[in-house]
């Protein structure tokens, strides 16, 4: 293979890309995945298999549809899900905790199959889309500066090899600072890449068990969050960076398919991704827009290492240390909360509702266990059909005070004879 075809297929910018979107989307809830895995009495071997189910899902969706629709398509596994599992799986069996996985990846098939999802985001306009984007975002641009508090000789460095690389290679500019970050992490002592273990995982089926109460208690919620807190701001990141041609229906088919397959063994939620699809969709990724799915194709080349080589994962959340990763994350979301923020105070008609979209969403509100993007976005909908209702004209109210008829105008003159000057 060529030199050329090399940089065709796998351009710097792009693998960086989808480098970090795997970074980002493993090391900020791998965690809550291995917890959720251990509530249900997973042992080691279920908790890697876990691992390399979600691996194997995500690689699959993120390789398959960013090619079909040369559009960079980035899935994960449900964060809001696995949290919302940490708190439900308590007395709830692995066998009876598959089965809900299989409930709840049913209806996430179904309702792209009836393509009701994809009627409601049409629906959806583009400033109060951008808004919700910019809102789920803005945690990690100002993540990037809070964390120079305490990391400076960290942090900074990045920041300041990044804005060299804006000025003079910007397809590279997140390269930079991912390079010297971990230089520095490593001269630090902070990188501890000694405790690394690369084990590779093995399956472990787990036959179903249905419980109506478990349905109704992890099934449903879990179906629910993972549409309005994943999906919806997964929709919503595609729209805001142009990608409109591509159809929603057939993504929240599939990842509903994968997940429906990959259930027993232990895939419990796969979604379309936001953060981490930002990262990839933005012009750090590509400068050109119709080369950035390479990015999505390269996330799931590194979601596929991340299941085979599940039992690694933990022992490589050890070694890094989070100043590096959420710098990183900061610096690659830069140009997407830029263009969010400019796309949802375009429109004059819509920027309040655009703005309010984005506060609710950025205030990181949870109720009934349903995330800030889900209503933020209801928030902005609400302010719409408010400030937008067309008020009734009302009929005008008669005068009850007498009117006084107006003088009737004096008869002419009866002209009698020839003029006279004055």
């Amino acid at each position: 293979m060529s030199d050329r075809t090399i940089r065709r297929l796998a351009p710097a910018s792009a693998v960086t890309a989808g480098l970090i979107a795997v970074l980002v989307g493993v090391t900020s809830s791998a965690a809550i995945v291995f917890t959720a895995a251990r509530t249900a009495g997973a042992g080691p071997g279920e908790v890697t298999s876990w691992m390399l189910a979600l691996g194997v899902g995500m690689g699959a969706t993120c390789i398959g549809l960013s090619l079909r629709y040369k559009a960079p398509v980035v899935t994960a596994w449900s964060t809001p899900g696995a949290a919302l599992l940490v708190s439900a799986l308590g007395g709830v069996t692995m066998a009876q905790a598959t089965g809900a996985f299989l409930v709840s990846a049913a209806l996430i098939l179904l309702s792209g199959l009836t393509r009701w999802f994809e009627r409601v985001m049409s629906r959806v306009p583009v400033s109060l889309a951008a808004g919700l984007l910019a809102g789920v975002l803005v945690q990690f641009g100002t993540g990037l500066f809070a964390r120079m508090h305490g990391h400076f000789t960290l942090v900074f460095p990045m920041f300041a090899v990044y804005l060299v690389g804006r000025r003079v290679a910007p397809r590279f500019a997140i390269v930079g600072p991912l390079v010297v970050g971990v230089a520095i992490a490593a001269a630090q002592g902070s990188l501890k890449a000694a405790g690394v273990r690369f084990d590779f995982a093995q399956p472990v089926f787990t036959a179903p068990e249905f419980s109506g109460q478990v349905i109704i208690g992890v099934a449903l919620p879990l179906f629910v969050v993972t549409m309005a807190s994943q999906n919806l701001p997964g929709v919503a990141v595609l729209r805001g960076a142009g990608y409109e041609r591509v159809p929603i229906s057939p993504l929240i088919s599939w990842t509903g398919a994968v997940n429906l397959l990959l259930a027993p063994f232990g895939c419990f939620g796969l979604n379309l991704a936001a953060i981490t699809a930002a990262i990839c969709t933005g012009r750090e990724a590509h400068e050109d827009p119709e080369r950035r799915y390479l990015a999505g194709v390269w996330a799931g080349v590194f979601y596929l290492l991340v299941g085979v080589f599940g039992g690694a994962v933990g022992s490589l959340l050890a070694a890094m240390p989070d100043a590096l990763v959420l710098g990183i994350a900061g610096l690659g979301l830069l140009g997407t909360i830029g263009n969010s923020l400019a796309s949802a105070l375009g429109d004059d008609d819509g920027r309040e509702a655009a703005v309010i979209t984005f506060l609710a969403t950025a205030s990181g509100v949870t109720l009934l266990g349903i995330g800030s993007a889900f209503w933020g976005l209801l928030a902005g909908v609400l302010t719409l059909a408010v400030t937008r209702v067309r008020m009734p004209r009302r009929p005008a109210t008669p005068n009850r005070r007498p009117t006084v008829p107006a003088p009737a105008p004096a008869p002419e003159a009866e002209v009698t004879g020839p003029a006279t000057a004055a």
